[in-house]
């Protein structure tokens, strides 16, 4: 880890196996179901291209205009470990780098979820640890929703 980078790190235990929530990143119709989906938005659209080297956009059309995410996918160890790029083009040529680790447990599995942001992000810590964990907790409602 880049010692220069701003980290956040966010973890949430799951009923469901990490086989299933790994595929959930994975799968555009799950993922736009709370990938980058805020509250009052609508996701317009959601291109997955799920192998190393592939990427992804997905659109959150939202009241005050289209929040575009684009990344790519860096490492891809299913069901252990998934690791992608992304940022927001029209806000910032930054990207974050964001690692998830998939554990078993003994009700079902773990998340741990770290992004690491460029220098000068500092002051962002508290609303992207809260946006990551709000998304891991729309990803747990489906997983209670679909079963």
């Amino acid at each position: 880890m880049d010692e220069s980078k701003v980290v956040v790190s966010v973890s949430r235990q799951f009923s469901q196996q990490a086989e299933q929530l790994f595929d959930a990143w994975l799968e555009a119709e799950t993922a736009k179901r709370f990938l980058f989906r805020s509250d009052g938005g609508e996701i317009i659209k959601c291109d997955i291209d799920p192998q190393v080297g592939g990427g992804f956009v997905i659109t959150d059309r939202r009241p005050g205009g289209d929040a575009e995410h684009v990344g790519r996918y860096v490492e891809i160890d299913r069901p252990s470990r998934l690791v992608f790029v992304f940022g927001m083009p029209a806000d910032s040529p930054d990207e974050d780098t964001v690692t998830l680790e998939f554990a078993p447990t003994s009700t079902g599995s773990e998340i741990t979820l770290t992004a690491e942001m460029a220098p000068g992000y500092e002051d962002y810590v508290e609303q992207v640890r809260d946006a990551w964990a709000e998304m891991l907790d729309k990803l747990a409602l489906l997983g209670a929703a679909s079963g």
